[in-house]
């Protein structure tokens, strides 16, 4: 799991130590993701499956893309497709997807870089395998977010950001035993390049085998860890977690995280997604592409995706 990575994480910024009254968050629950098909038939785990809806508020879906090692002519994407409402989140940690939507915004997804795409009052686009990657076949591994946005901006104008890997925010703790990827919000008075409209925080940390981080993590927002790769234990309690399930923390401080002392050969260290955000606390009304606050509103979006108001494919489109 290349994403960006340094060879030696000593040489990096030390993550905020936690201070002596600050209370680790309790696990409140572990669930496993399903496997499920996305797309046009890429494989993918919903790793938000089983868990109440008021523990992920902002965030409405997540699906972890692969990972898989394609054969030729085997590699797969989405359609042209519209979305409202919400903001999409597509980070890659191996292989290559190309994005391109109705508003110009567009480019090559690899190597560790994000593509964070604000839907906004609507937009259309498509994720697709490059054509080399679709003849030769090869590794693929990514997520895909989805961000809820409040009532008041549920109709802001569409935006696209390009979160090159170069961008990312590197950091470590004390030990130098983790490598941690700040790529939107905040640690302690660290800022990650990812301009969001609903505060939140998105990290991806990698954790050498025995490896054991304590971030700091804002009161205010939900806190969740889902696991990439490997195995290792979430709280002071040690709550066994490995590769597909996700940890819902509750009240405190900072999280808590430690990796097993051993990891299989194929990812030698315990890879973790965490993610937090300020709840919204509104109505969802959510079906297919769309995410709102009422079915009003959600036929209105189909209504306006039908008259071509949601914007249209580009004359250059892939």
């Amino acid at each position: 799991m290349p994403a960006v990575t340094v060879e030696n994480p000593l040489e990096l910024p030390r993550v905020v130590a936690p201070k002596p009254e600050d209370r680790a968050r309790r696990v409140k629950s572990i669930t496993t993701a399903p496997r499920g098909l996305e797309g046009e038939g890429f494989p993918v785990r919903r790793a938000f499956a089983g868990i109440e809806v008021a523990d992920l508020d902002p965030f409405v879906h997540l699906d972890q893309m692969g990972e898989i090692d394609y054969g030729p002519g085997e590699p797969k994407g989405t359609p042209w497709h519209p979305h409202r409402g919400f903001e999409t989140v597509t980070y890659m940690m191996e292989g290559t997807f190309l994005h391109q939507d109705s508003i110009g915004g567009g480019g090559m997804i690899e190597n560790g870089a994000t593509q964070w795409m604000t839907a906004g009052a609507g937009i259309l686009h498509i994720e697709r395998p490059p054509d080399a990657l679709i003849d030769s076949g090869g590794l693929f591994h990514g997520i895909q977010l989805w961000v809820n946005l409040p009532s008041k901006l549920k109709m802001t104008n569409p935006r696209y950001q390009d979160i090159g890997a170069g961008a990312v925010t590197l950091l470590t703790n004390d030990n130098g035993d983790a490598i941690i990827r700040l790529i939107a919000g905040s640690l302690g008075d660290v800022e990650g390049p990812g301009s969001t409209h609903t505060p939140i925080t998105i990290v991806h940390a990698s954790l050498l085998p025995g490896g054991q981080l304590a971030m700091p993590w804002n009161r205010e927002y939900n806190a969740l860890t889902y696991v990439l790769a490997g195995q290792g234990a979430a709280g002071l309690d040690r709550h066994a977690l490995g590769e597909g399930q996700m940890a819902v923390h509750v009240d405190g401080d900072t999280i808590v995280l430690s990796a097993d002392e051993t990891q299989d050969s194929r990812t030698q260290a315990f890879e973790v997604l965490i993610l937090g955000g300020e709840p919204i606390r509104e109505p969802v009304a959510a079906y297919g592409p769309f995410v709102m606050n009422t079915q009003s509103e959600l036929q209105q979006a189909f209504e306006d995706y039908q008259a071509g108001r949601l914007g249209q494919i580009p004359a250059d489109h892939i």
